[in-house]
């Protein structure tokens, strides 16, 4: 193998590397997170509303919270998996 060929195979790798820690930092983010809680909340009321269901604003907020509090528990369960 060349010099060329191994400076151009490291140089993937970092990339690689960079985009993967990219990935990781997005999974665990704040932002992802609070985007869920959004997204969930959005879909349950319009699916509340055209159930014809009562208050699909207000009732719509448990599920959204349920699913957000589940994406926090998460990671606290893998850090256990992992230890064991």
């Amino acid at each position: 193998m060349t010099l060329k060929k191994l400076q151009k195979e490291i140089q993937e790798i970092k990339t690689r590397n960079k985009r993967v820690d990219l990935d990781k930092a997005w999974e665990t983010s704040w932002t992802r997170r609070i985007l869920i809680l959004l997204l969930t909340y959005v879909v349950v009321v319009l699916f509340f509303k055209f159930a014809g269901l009562a208050n699909p604003f207000v009732n719509a907020i448990v599920p959204s919270l349920g699913f957000f509090l589940s994406t926090l528990t998460i990671s606290v369960a893998k850090k256990m998996w992992m230890k064991n």
